[in-house]
């Protein structure tokens, strides 16, 4: 499918792979200026409590400390999403959970930061603590925050896309199911760090290991009170995200206010206990799932229940919550769809993206459950799903617009490669097979707060070196997009990806990218780059055509030279051809910006769902259990991606094997786990794991042989064809599991992390069954009716009220520099 091409589709290092490989990356924690100083944040070992009173004098006079900072200097709240600016960053006048930071102490050393910290004397009212979703929903008070939607539930939605009850009514079989996903965190290898000055004009800057830049940048703005214009943001390589780095920390607002006080750089790095309080990490979600089915397995109607977990904070968590339902629709035909979620405050450290953000969830449900319906109806769960995919280029119920969808050829690679048909079901007792599927968006329709701007943009330059350098704000958090972006310019151009200088995520030097999250870098960036370049070649084109004396259309450009097509011998290097173009056009620079089609959907909540396509995997996973202790591990494991085109072979099955070993590492053993301290013990919530060595994640003796097939399927919105592969490939991995493990031994556990004493449970059970059996209920404050496409439906709500126009009540109004975006919360 690549062979056209000379760049994209093939094996080759990476355009920053020498530089991380040697130790001459430099991350936001190598960082050090002349006269820095040190930042520590003094953190709460309390989980709910009212501030009375703080007393910093001791520590101000601590000999080398410099400044102390605490809530009164950060009045302003900020938050990534517009409907949930509920962060200070330092809290003024409540602690919401054991790690929520309300002073900090800017000294000559880290050291002398600690011995500070101590001298800190605070007075705190107790009040009660909100443990779980189920606690948060039947205990309206205290309130964690004035503005959720009721008591401490933060936000409900609801959907009924079709007459559902109509469905589960006329269906042959209704298949009940209730399943829990346990929390979990990133463990990126490297902590946030942050490092603040000023520069020679006076104007602040930051340096931070942030996967969003841009909306560092508006928090930035908006927490200090700036005119963004003032305010530079560098996002340093990073070392490894996985969403972890996507909110505005309250540790980079914290020492950009210490130097522009100071008028000194300020350097913070995060402990690793403290990574684990920043968490943002994956929700833990309840839910119930009910399928309606006719006699051969076809989904007739479904409905999907999500209770979230969300934390102390907002965070990304109202999209998290439409997230647990948007995305079920896009794999299988669902002709009528009812999905409820309900997002709660608790007293715990904030929930936010991870990897696959609000979709591994409900994957784990829909996957786990389309196992049992197949056994249950003597179906191979392989033709169960393969008789009703999700046709390409069609509408969805909840209206999604697919493009391409290569899910059937992903699952025949997995079931042929593995021996599926053979041996599902016919493998000796303590091992199994289990398959599953999953979708993932290539980039969210919308961004984060309304606007009709780019979601990305690339400048070009070149000169008469021949040199081009391509100027992004995406950022590179080791998936490999500075590359994608090389590589993309690359082909347009006919040079080799290595000739290109990459300078990204530097809110003065780069044009906007929103930044790397929902998979998004690959399709918006690459087209972005695509643009720029195309416009370069024209160029460049008209200058050399003029020169050979040739027309224009002949002109081509491969192997860092530019000739005529008809005599390959007439035509130069790409060196002199810029030059050519230079004389004839003057200086040469290039833009191209990238916004995605607009959704089909028109109701409130349809902007959460919609990409401008869609990828697709399939994997067949083997294990190995032991019926006598319900120790279990993996075998070996395929795994085969729709990536539309690949833009850089080794990149691609990387990821897939990254995304592959994240899944295993949810699957069996990761969680954030807490517990309550005792009452003489301040009867505290406290984070069970904030520790590396207590959190526990695969290691390479953990990791199974992996075989991984791409499917290249190109889709028109793809840069080249492309599509994501930084998440999609995890989500398969979870049920696959869980479905091996019951044809291993016979037990279904429908709850993630599967331990042993799970399945010793389920083996010793009358159903041969683990996992929760009741759904709390809770009121969803406005659900909407939309009807599919096929039920004639235009794309809105029939019940919907007019749309509030304005700010919410209560809400901090937007910050004026933002001019006219509106908040997401008018949508």
């Amino acid at each position: 499918m690549t062979a056209q091409f000379k760049v994209i589709g093939k094996r080759r290092r990476r355009v920053d792979g020498r530089a991380k490989v040697t130790g001459k990356t430099l991350f936001a924690d190598d960082l050090s200026l002349p006269r820095m100083l040190h930042c520590k944040l003094l953190r709460s070992h309390l989980p709910h409590a009212r501030i009375r009173s703080i007393d910093t004098s001791k520590a101000e006079a601590h000999p080398g400390v410099k400044l102390v900072l605490t809530g009164a200097h950060f009045p302003i709240p900020y938050g990534i999403l517009p409907v949930s600016e509920d962060e200070h960053a330092l809290q003024p006048d409540r602690v919401r959970f054991v790690g929520d930071p309300y002073a900090a102490v800017i000294a000559d050393s880290e050291e002398t930061c600690v011995e500070a910290l101590d001298l800190i004397e605070a007075d705190f009212e107790l009040l009660d603590t909100i443990a779980t979703p189920e606690q948060a929903l039947a205990t309206p008070e205290p309130q964690i925050h004035a503005y959720a939607q009721d008591g401490n539930i933060h936000k409900t939605v609801g959907f009924d896309f079709g007459d559902v009850d109509a469905a589960l009514a006329g269906a042959d079989r209704v298949f009940e199911d209730v399943l829990f996903y346990e929390g979990n965190t990133h463990m990126p290898l490297e902590q946030h760090a942050a490092v603040a000055d000023l520069d020679r004009d006076g104007k602040l800057v930051l340096w931070s290991s942030t996967q969003t830049p841009h909306y560092v940048h508006r928090a930035l703005a908006k927490a200090l009170d700036m005119n963004p214009a003032h305010i530079r943001v560098i996002a340093t390589p990073n070392g490894g995200g996985f969403g972890g780095k996507t909110d505005p920390f309250n540790h980079e607002i914290v020492v950009a206010k210490a130097a522009l006080l100071l008028g000194r750089p300020v350097k913070i790095c995060l402990t690793r206990e403290e990574v684990f309080y920043c968490h943002r990490g994956r929700h833990p979600v309840l839910m119930k799932l009910r399928t309606g089915v006719d006699a051969d397995g076809n989904i007739v109607g479904q409905e999907l229940s999500t209770l979230l977990d969300g934390g102390a904070y907002g965070s990304y968590g109202v999209a998290s919550t439409f997230y647990t339902g948007a995305l079920q629709t896009v794999t299988y035909k669902i002709p009528r769809y009812r999905f409820r979620g309900c997002r709660t405050f608790t007293n715990k450290p904030p929930c936010g993206p991870k990897r696959g953000h609000g979709t591994p969830q409900p994957r784990f449900g829909l996957e786990v459950q389309l196992d049992k319906i197949a056994v249950a109806l003597g179906k191979n769960p392989a033709d169960l799903r393969l008789q009703q995919l999700a046709e390409p280029h069609s509408l969805t119920a909840n209206w999604l617009q697919l493009g391409t969808v290569g899910l059937r050829e992903c699952i025949d690679k997995v079931v042929d490669g593995s021996g599926y048909r053979d041996r599902w079901g016919k493998l000796p007792f303590g091992h199994g097979l289990g398959l599953a599927c999953s979708s993932y968006l290539c980039g969210a329709g919308l961004p984060i707060y309304w606007n009709d701007m780019p979601h990305s943009g690339v400048q070009l330059q070149l000169d008469r070196s021949g040199l081009v350098t391509a100027f992004c704000g995406s950022t590179d958090c080791g998936q490999g997009s500075d590359d994608v972006l090389a590589a993309c310019v690359a082909e347009v151009l006919g040079i080799d990806p290595h000739d290109i200088r990459v300078v990204t995520g530097d809110t003065d030097l780069t044009p906007v990218d929103l930044g790397s999250y929902s998979s998004r870098v690959t399709l918006m960036t690459g087209n972005a780059a695509i643009r720029a370049a195309e416009q370069a070649r024209d160029l460049i084109a008209d200058a050399v055509a003029a020169d050979l004396d040739v027309p224009k259309h002949r002109v081509v450009f491969a192997g860092g030279r530019v000739f005529d097509a008809q005599d390959p011998d007439r035509g130069m290097s790409f060196r002199d051809a810029v030059v050519r173009a230079e004389t004839k056009h003057g200086t040469i620079g290039t833009v191209g910006s990238y916004k995605p089609p607009r959704t089909p959907g028109k109701f409130k909540g349809a902007g959460v769902g919609p990409s401008p396509t869609y990828s697709y995997s399939a994997a067949v996973v083997e294990t190995r259990v032991d019926p006598d202790t319900g120790w279990w591990d993996v075998v070996k494991i395929w795994i085969a991606h729709d990536i539309g085109t690949c833009i850089n072979r080794t990149l691609v099955i990387n990821q897939v094997e990254g995304g592959v070993y994240m899944g295993l590492g949810e699957v069996m053993m990761e969680e954030s786990a807490f517990r309550r301290l005792p009452p003489k013990r301040s009867h505290a919530l406290v984070h069970k794991f904030p520790s590396v060595l207590e959190y526990k994640t695969p290691t390479a003796l953990d990791m199974p042989p992996v075989v991984t097939y791409l499917v290249e399927d190109p889709d028109a919105n793809g840069p080249f064809g492309a599509k994501e592969v930084g998440q999609g490939p995890l989500l398969p991995i979870i049920p696959a599991v869980a479905n091996a493990i019951y044809d291993a031994v016979g037990v279904r556990i429908d709850q993630i992390p599967i331990q042993p004493e799970m399945i010793l449970r389920a083996l010793a059970a009358p159903d041969k069954r683990y996992g929760p059996t009741a759904f709390p209920a809770f009121e969803v404050a406005r659900a909407l009716t939309v009807p599919p496409p096929w039920d004639g439906g235009d794309g809105r709500a029939t019940n919907e009220p007019p749309r509030r126009r304005g700010p919410k009540p209560g809400f901090q109004p937007p910050h004026p520099h933002e001019g006219r975006l509106k908040s997401e919360a008018s949508s």
